[in-house]
């Protein structure tokens, strides 16, 4: 992140994904990502197009479309990208901001080492992927 270092970490250490991280791996986790900015209305990823990153949402808003269904709204804390690129497909659906968007990004060719060298941050988005998959299941019900 390219903000003060303990600005980073303090930022990081109020993610539940980072929450059981300790002070140092906070820091070098902090080194990893990059911040992004995105516009009102501005679409971070386009369903059908590569995915090429892993995207930590930090404030604002965004909105998950597939074809032409919300399906989905995201804020603080929330994570994307990360199918697409564990996959290496496309996206699924578009996400797209519908207040400013600041986010932390890894990029994609970055994400399998980062999982691996982070297993405590592997962990927690496995468990919310589960959520996800037990969520979308029980609809079908």
């Amino acid at each position: 992140m390219r903000s003060a270092p303990d600005d980073a970490t303090e930022t990081l250490a109020g993610l539940a994904i980072f929450a059981d991280l300790s002070r140092p791996e906070l820091e070098r986790v902090a080194h990893s990502l990059e911040e992004r900015y995105f516009a009102k209305d501005e679409r971070v990823l386009r369903e059908g197009l590569s995915g090429s990153a892993f995207y930590i949402i930090l404030e604002g808003e965004a909105v998950v479309i597939a074809g032409t269904t919300r399906v989905n709204t995201l804020r603080r804390g929330d994570f994307f990208g990360e199918i697409s690129v564990l996959l290496g497909e496309a996206p699924v659906a578009d996400v797209v901001a519908v207040h400013p968007l600041r986010c932390l990004v890894l990029p994609g060719q970055l994400l399998q080492e980062f999982l691996q060298t982070n297993p405590r941050v592997c962990y927690r988005i496995l468990v919310a992927e589960a959520r996800k998959l037990a969520n979308a299941t029980r609809g079908r019900g």
